[in-house]
């Protein structure tokens, strides 16, 4: 399958090493990714924080970018709850003022090919064993536009399941949020705070080596809290922990890589 990658401008900028994760992992399955140059924001930053007007123009120049693949894959649900709640509706308001009345049905025609990373994996392509291994004790962290935008259930807990050497051990309260939420956390930061710091340590209560989750933007607010407490707890996206392998492992048991906390 032609499979383009839409990286997200979070992790772009942030966290580089998630996207070329999410190329191993479907390389390894045989997919051939490719990854449209000219992409930029899905336009979230901007929808939700009332600059709706400037986001309009990024709906059609993403559905430029990505309308002829086969499918989009985006290791960001948030970034998928956008467009699945917002799109058409920016779509009908960019045509109604007459700027390109084709954009709805374009809109209509690209959202079903466009799929969260995990949820790609298990839902269109129905496979929980990429062929990862990971000797490490994880928990898994469930993204609110994840759990409650995008439905994810249990596919990402299936798919660290199936990853050899890997100690998954589940967190309690799985639905509860970590306070990030964009700029909620800014704009309450002693809300936000108290949250986070449940979300913490319910994650040091499992006496995990990492936790892990699907969206950089909520594993950037667990990790700071984790390392300003000097806990040596880390954080990887899914996505990093399905590309890595035994000869990852190999090598970096040939050369360890000393942590400061």
């Amino acid at each position: 399958m032609n499979v383009a990658l839409f990286i997200t401008c979070y992790n772009d900028t942030l966290f580089p090493s998630t996207g070329k994760a999410v190329v191993q992992v479907l390389e390894r399955l045989g997919h051939t990714v490719t990854f449209p140059a000219g992409q930029t924001c899905c336009g979230q930053m901007h929808w939700n924080t009332g600059y709706q007007i400037e986001a309009l123009p990024l709906l059609p120049r993403f559905v430029a970018q990505f309308e002829h693949a086969e499918a989009v894959v985006v290791p960001s649900s948030s970034c998928v709850a956008m467009m699945r709640d917002h799109y058409p509706m920016m779509a009908e308001r960019i045509a109604a003022e007459g700027e390109d009345k084709t954009l709805p049905e374009r809109v209509a025609k690209l959202l079903p090919r466009i799929w969260e990373f995990s949820e790609f994996l298990t839902k269109k392509l129905g496979i929980t064993d990429v062929g990862a291994y990971y000797p490490h004790r994880v928990t898994y962290h469930a993204s609110c536009h994840g759990l409650r935008g995008l439905g994810l259930g249990d596919g990402p807990l299936s798919l660290l399941k199936s990853v050899r050497g890997l100690e998954l051990v589940e967190i309690s309260n799985l639905e509860q949020c970590c306070g990030f939420g964009g700029t909620f956390a800014i704009k309450n930061a002693e809300v936000s705070s108290a949250m986070l710091a449940e979300k913490t340590q319910a994650v040091l209560n499992t006496g995990a080596e990492q936790c892990t989750a699907c969206d950089n933007s909520c594993l950037m607010h667990i990790e700071g809290a984790l390392h300003r407490q000097r806990t040596g707890v880390g954080t990887k996206h899914i996505a990093e922990i399905l590309a890595h392998t035994e000869a990852d492992a190999a090598a970096e048991a040939n050369n360890p890589v000393e942590v400061t906390v």
